[in-house]
């Protein structure tokens, strides 16, 4: 009976695993029979196929089809249409663009703040069609308006509706509308739809530059069916240098927000597979039962009483769906934590339920399978990179079959456990079994407590833990089957982080997995630690682990389903009269062979200082190739004639460019500064960018093929020396080269400019002094 009562545990276990998942998103998807005043999935996939069709990043044929039909959906709609048309410049590092932003309102009864629906139009510059990022908020919005109109009701707050523009190239719209546009002073909140994968759940973080409590509880209050959202990804959020639109809201506007993304399937991100196809069903349906209830809420909600000063720590929990409470409990709860535990210690010794050397020598056991764990991981990972280099090539660090590692790597975390319990710990009783891996848990929360204040929710299901051990000392035969139910807690907390680490920060983040299995198995180990059949479960942990990794082997190679990214760039260095075909790859394929031969030279012994990526990586491998004199820029130098110092060099693209790198050596100091007449403003030294470390002066963005104008005072008696790199997506399209068209197991490589004709030219504006000379007005 007693054997029973724990393979009926073992099997709720695994239940409880997998409604941890289950539960956090939407499994049906609506069709067109919801009714009007409903999200309906199917609706909003018609838009997505049609904003999906092609990429359509900044500057591209396709990016204004996108926005001319974002336009006239919203007209569509009865809404009157504007698109917001300036220039941004960002004054830290020079970045020049011209976004188009796409804006809508919705009259409120009400005088009070506006409600922002926020998502954006581009897609990434790599062939993304840009379905999840971000068409898939779009969608979002536009099926979920149009829901809300049509229940006929009118919102006491106005609601904007505004669609981005250049957010995959620095968050230029957002800045352009919160710094430029009237509407912006009225936002009370922020409701802003993202995605950095093409799956998964969507997760809710809080962007603000106060405390969460209001924000947080009016969430709770919306009720949305499926909350993901935990303090610890706002705390973690805080600390890493990520940005979307909504950072631009609360730094330049202080308008707070929340913003929603899914991040699974994070090998699609910024890829030609960020298409209508791979986009995940569930993630739009989910996406969509976030807003309907927000929209719902906030467009009759006070947005004016949204600050605070106080943070709450929060996280959803099957059933319940949502928790949260005062950061101000943190500490209290942990130093009552202590109190149960010292407590239960004595009594449990008093009671002869505990005893020292055993509960030692089970904690010794359970600190075993950490360490022996970890060490096998860092171990088998270092392998896996030495046995399939390939997965170097994917920056994005999460390989197609990532997946399989996670579930491998939780099995040989298993395996381990289970196998040394079985061994070491046969007999110990369960009482004891808890002991120091409750110990340890009150550490890590008192540290929490101390550095990471969002994760406190942590120490919830070590209170059960203290509640299953203070059972368990006062009836020793408790049923197996009930410390199970009360270990539910921490199942449902703790397994989607497990998999969350290496989903959102790459694989070689499964050793965190990996630790927070063992801990896991520790904090429940009077249900795990005690299985009759340990020393079966361990041999089947470790078949399972073999299976899995057999597993994610056979889906280790490059093919139409697991394409391998790549990459050519020509080079055209027009001072030096040379050219190159470069590439970032690490490991050549039959694509990149065919231009660059079977021997190609280390890039840096030809090039330097013209690679960039978001993961700064450089070019790797280079050839000296025939120059294809490609059309670049042609300058002119004009003087001011009001002021005999200032000079305007205007430079006009002679091929269709997307982009200009504007380059100065640091040696030469400017008192003024503006591109296309947006000025950067000087320091109090006087100066613009005076001590700048590297050569790099900004870059022009380019919508509408609008030429270049630097307009600048020099601070030294020298006149300065401009360098510029120009970039054409078109190197595939150019009938000087001759390059192989990619298989069907290639994509272009995210994150990093290819496909692409680079020029770089050199313009002194001192030699081309002569010929303004006449025009310069006398000092």
């Amino acid at each position: 009976m007693k054997r029973t009562s724990h393979l009926l545990s073992l099997l709720l276990l695994i239940g409880l695993v997998w409604y941890s998942f289950y539960s956090l998103m939407p499994t049906k998807i609506s069709d067109e029979s919801a009714a009007e005043t409903e999200f309906s999935t199917a609706r909003a996939l018609v838009h997505l196929e049609e904003i999906a069709a092609e990429p359509h990043y900044l500057g591209s044929p396709g990016h204004a089809k996108v926005r001319d039909y974002i336009v006239s959906q919203l007209e569509a709609l009865g809404l009157e249409a504007s698109v917001q048309e300036a220039y941004d410049l960002n004054q830290n590092w020079g970045q020049l663009v011209k976004p188009k932003n796409i804006l809508a309102r919705i009259a409120g009864s009400g005088d009070g703040k506006a409600l922002l629906l926020l998502s954006h139009y581009d897609s990434a510059q790599s062939y993304s069609h840009g379905a999840s990022d971000a068409g898939s908020g779009v969608v979002t919005i536009l099926e979920s308006v149009r829901a809300f109109l049509a229940s006929g009701k009118t919102p006491k707050n106005d609601i904007i509706i505004c669609i981005t523009d250049s957010e995959e190239l620095g968050l230029n719209g957002a800045s352009t509308f919160v710094n430029q546009h009237p509407w912006a002073k009225d936002v009370g909140l922020v409701l802003n739809f993202e995605a950095r994968g093409s799956g998964g759940p969507s997760n809710m973080i809080v962007e603000t530059n106060g405390g969460n409590k209001n924000l947080i509880q009016a969430f709770a209050e919306a009720n949305p069916d499926y909350p993901v959202a935990s303090s610890l990804m706002y705390s973690i959020y805080k600390m890493l240098p990520n940005d979307t639109d909504s950072t631009v809201f609360r730094e330049d506007g202080d308008i707070d927000s929340f913003f929603f993304a899914f991040i699974d399937d994070h090998y699609d991100y910024h890829t030609v597979n960020d298409n209508y196809e791979n986009l995940d069903r569930n993630s739009l349906e989910h996406q969509g039962s976030y807003l309907m209830p927000l929209l719902s809420y906030f467009a009759d909600a006070d947005l004016e009483g949204l600050k605070a000063e106080e943070d709450h720590v929060y996280v959803n929990l099957p059933l319940v769906k949502f928790i949260n409470y005062p950061f101000s409990w943190i500490l209290p709860m942990v130093l009552l934590g202590w109190f149960i535990l010292l407590g239960l210690l004595l009594w449990g010794t008093k009671k002869g339920a505990l005893q020292g050397k055993v509960w030692a020598k089970a904690g010794g056991v359970f600190l075993l399978t950490l360490i022996v764990a970890g060490l096998l991981t860092q171990g088998l990972m270092w392998l896996l990179y030495k046995v399939y280099p390939q997965y170097g090539e994917i920056q994005h660090g999460f390989t197609y079959n990532g997946h399989y590692y996670i579930v491998a790597f939780v099995m040989l975390t298993l395996a381990v456990c289970f196998g040394l319990y079985s061994r070491f710990c046969q007999g110990i009783s369960r009482a004891n079994l808890m002991i120091v891996p409750l110990v340890l848990w009150m550490i890590i929360n008192t540290a929490i407590a101390l550095y990471l204040p969002g994760a406190a929710y942590f120490i919830i299901p070590v209170f059960f833990g203290f509640f299953i051990l203070a059972y368990l000392i006062k009836y020793p035969e408790a049923n197996p089957l009930l410390i199970t139910l009360l270990s539910a807690p921490a199942v449902l907390i703790f397994s989607p982080l497990v998999q969350f680490f290496p989903v959102g920060l790459g694989l070689e983040m499964l050793v965190a997995s990996v630790v927070f299995t063992a801990l896991l198995f520790g904090l429940i180990a009077a249900v795990t630690g005690a299985f009759p059949f340990n020393k079966y479960l361990w041999k089947v942990s470790l078949f399972f682990l073999l299976i899995f990794l057999i597993t994610a082997h056979t889906q280790s190679s490059w093919s139409e389903e697991r394409p391998k990214p790549n990459s050519l760039v020509y080079y055209q260095d027009n001072p030096e009269q040379e050219a190159y075909m470069l590439t970032y790859d690490g490991i050549l394929d039959e694509w990149t062979s065919a231009v660059l031969g079977d021997d190609p030279v280390a890039a840096d012994s030809l090039v330097s200082s013209v690679a960039g990526s978001k993961y700064n990586t450089g070019y790797s491998y280079g050839k000296l190739v025939q120059n294809a004199n490609i059309a670049s820029l042609e300058g002119s130098l004009t003087a001011d004639t009001l002021n005999a110092n200032r000079f305007t060099l205007t430079l006009e693209p002679k091929r269709n460019l997307q982009r200009i790198s504007i380059y100065a050596d640091t040696s030469y100091h400017f008192k003024a500064l503006a591109y296309n007449g947006q000025t950067i403003a000087a320091d109090s030294s006087g100066l613009v960018w005076p001590k700048r470390r590297s050569n790099f002066m900004g870059v022009y963005l380019i919508t509408d093929s609008d030429p270049l104008t630097i307009a600048f005072e020099s601070a030294d008696a020298q006149m300065p020396e401009f360098q510029f790199l120009s970039y054409s997506y078109d190197l595939l399209d150019r009938p000087e080269f001759e390059i192989p068209k990619r298989s069907a197991a290639m994509i272009p490589s995210p994150f990093v400019v290819k496909d692409a004709v680079v020029t770089k030219d050199r313009f002194n504006t001192t030699e081309m002094l002569p010929s303004v000379q006449d025009s310069i007005a006398p000092q």
